[in-house]
């Protein structure tokens, strides 16, 4: 019986050989870097509004204002009052009226760089991003093809101000 056990030796473990999936490693790699399609990603800088330098704030004269609520878009200055109110609609042509109000606005003030932005509880993100877009840019004809124009690039982003309720509307003497 000893001599059964003496000829049944464990066998050694055989060695790997890795050497072919290194290969295909070598070339996979650089074949997959190369047709990856890399994506884009736009970034959009936004600034909150700051406290600001009553010494600062006394030299600037117009603070360009646009509150988006859920019945309308109102723009004006902080400081002057409001300009206009926009109804928003179905039709989506009320960020067309506001382009064209912020166009007007820019060609009297051509330097003014800076807009804020103020929100309304629970505006819907592709209305954020029309609004934005208003602000930014404007597409105009210019020589018979469509350009865009720079309005307003520099855009603080907050939340606006509740609307006062008129006691007197709601029936209570």
């Amino acid at each position: 019986m000893r001599r059964r056990l003496r000829g049944h030796r464990r066998p050694e473990p055989a060695d790997i050989n890795i050497t072919a999936f290194m290969n295909l490693m070598v070339i996979l790699v650089p074949f997959l870097l190369i047709t990856a399609v890399f994506s884009r990603i736009t970034i959009l800088e936004l600034n909150l509004p700051a406290a600001g330098d009553p010494a600062l704030a006394a030299t600037e004269r117009f603070e360009l204002e646009v509150i988006v609520r859920a019945d309308r878009i109102e723009v004006g200055d902080r400081k002057g009052g409001l300009f206009q109110h926009i109804p928003v609609t179905e039709a989506d042509n009320d960020y067309e009226q506001l382009s064209q109000l912020l166009q007007q606005i820019k060609a009297r003030y051509p330097d003014k760089l800076d807009a804020t932005l103020l929100l309304e509880a629970d505006i819907p993100y592709d209305e954020v991003v029309q609004a934005m877009d208003s602000i930014r840019v404007a597409k105009v004809w210019q020589g018979g093809e469509l350009q865009t124009a720079e309005l307003f690039p520099e855009i603080s982003i907050g939340d606006a101000p509740v609307t006062r309720v008129n006691v007197a509307s709601k029936g209570r003497p």
